[in-house]
């Protein structure tokens, strides 16, 4: 572990023992970073920024979806800056936590506009304490400018900026600073292990925030929902070049779906293959007769099984290749409906992404031929055909449940895979070993550095 990661956990666990011995200082913009100018982050002054405004009515298109995205900020969620940043937000943090924190809001409580409410206060001071709302809001009734800071609240840990203390968003809200503080940590360790080659184009998905970004001469020009793995099936963290765009992709079903999922299909319904379109290949890509087949699923398959293109492809229209050991990718989906969801974590580990014809027109580019308009009707024929990108674009998939933008806007989001704690606890074991190394008899006479 780095001696700057053990400064910043040291800081946490002096906020924690400090928190009872101090109260909290009320008044304050928010946590304050100790830059050289001793200036407040954006995200503790929120006259920087307008509060995100809620979408009247559910987005109900890719268009408009992705639309609604990239206007939430065109800072990049992963940049060569990220982690000078999160090491900043974290000594914020830890800075607040040894004032005291922000207090907890009773889970009862009741907001209602225009109305002055017993916890109306509370409120104001808990987002005046992470820089939602300006200082000098400290009391009165809940008015538009309580309501506008929620809103910040909410944008800034990925729920619906609607203006109202709703269950998930009093929830966040009542997450201590130490967690946070923690979470920024775990993202600070993880980027500090990535090697990634950024260029003047890439893309970045976010798995905890379910968003993929388009980053372009180091601007987010095209933003995504993505649907990303399941809890029980998650996403690997990786980086990759992307390659070349496929449209009327076929499937060629990993052998763990083949052996548990489709098994299973054939045995209860043996039309399943043919009702889904699919074909059941030898070593050698020839067909074989599907009731030929061992569908117990006792056994790794020696068999493949592939989808034929069409509207019904579990890939969809568009699939995006890019070469990893996970033979993991980003693709289409015929079931687009699920984008429209907050909770999207349904995959087996690949990423769905929405909108994605405009994905593959942005990195296509620079191939005159391949306009959105031509992308559009090579898929109207129904023809399969991989398209190589003249120059390939970097690609990262990241886990960063905190992080902080360019604008110095602090982000939170769920750890849905709950991987902070285990890559904390194991990099705190790392520490350990270390250290008792350097008393080691064996190792006396070594110098080990941290």
């Amino acid at each position: 572990m780095s001696k700057r990661h053990a400064v910043i956990i040291a800081m946490g666990l002096v906020a924690s023992a400090s928190a009872l011995a101090q109260t909290e200082t009320t008044g304050q913009a928010g946590p304050k970073p100790p830059t050289a100018a001793g200036t407040v982050p954006a995200a503790a002054s929120p006259s920087h920024a307008a509060a995100p405004k809620p979408a009247t009515t559910p987005a109900s298109t890719p268009e408009s979806r992705s639309v609604a995205a990239l206007a939430l900020t065109h800072e990049p969620t992963y940049d060569e800056g990220s982690a000078q940043r999160i090491k900043e937000a974290a000594f914020s943090y830890s800075a607040l936590a040894v004032r005291g924190g922000w207090p907890t809001i009773p889970a009862d409580a009741k907001f209602a506009p225009g109305v002055q409410g017993a916890s109306d206060d509370l409120l104001r001071k808990r987002l005046i304490l992470s820089g939602d709302l300006s200082a000098d809001k400290a009391s009165g009734a809940f008015d538009q400018d309580l309501a506008d800071a929620v809103k910040r609240f909410q944008a800034r840990h990925g729920l619906a900026p609607t203006g109202t203390v709703t269950p998930r968003t009093l929830a966040a809200m009542n997450v201590p600073v130490q967690k946070r503080i923690r979470q920024l940590e775990a993202s600070l360790e993880r980027l500090e292990n990535m090697n990634f080659s950024f260029g003047p184009r890439y893309v970045v998905v976010n798995i905890p925030a379910a968003f993929a970004e388009a980053v372009e001469n180091d601007v987010v020009v095209r933003r995504y929902r993505v649907i990303v793995g399941k809890t029980e099936k998650p996403s690997p963290t990786l980086t990759a070049h992307i390659t070349s765009v496929v449209l009327n992709p076929t499937w060629t079903v990993p052998a763990s779906i083949a052996k548990t999922e489709i098994s299973a299909h054939m045995r209860k319904d043996p039309t399943y293959l043919s009702r889904m379109h699919m074909e059941v290949l030898d070593a050698h890509d020839n067909p074989i007769d599907p009731h030929s087949v061992d569908w117990s699923g006792t056994h790794t398959p020696n068999f493949t099984v592939r989808q034929h293109n069409g509207t019904f492809n579990a890939l969809g229209a568009v699939k995006i290749d890019m070469p990893n050991s996970y033979s993991v990718y980003m693709h289409d989906t015929n079931q687009r409906n699920l984008f429209s969801d907050d909770y999207r974590f349904d995959s087996h580990g690949c990423s769905r992404v929405d909108n994605v014809r405009d994905l593959a027109a942005w990195l296509l580019k620079d191939q005159p031929k391949w306009s959105r308009a031509a992308i559009d009707a090579e898929i109207a024929s129904g023809q399969h055909l991989e398209v190589a990108m003249a120059k390939k674009v970097p690609v990262a998939w990241i886990y960063l449940t905190a992080w902080m933008t360019k604008d110095q806007t602090i982000q939170f989001r769920n750890d849905v895979y709950n991987q902070d704690e285990q890559l904390l606890e194991a990099t705190a074991e790392e520490a350990a070993f270390f250290g008792r190394a350097v008393d080691h008899p064996l190792t006396a006479h070594m110098h080990v550095t941290q």
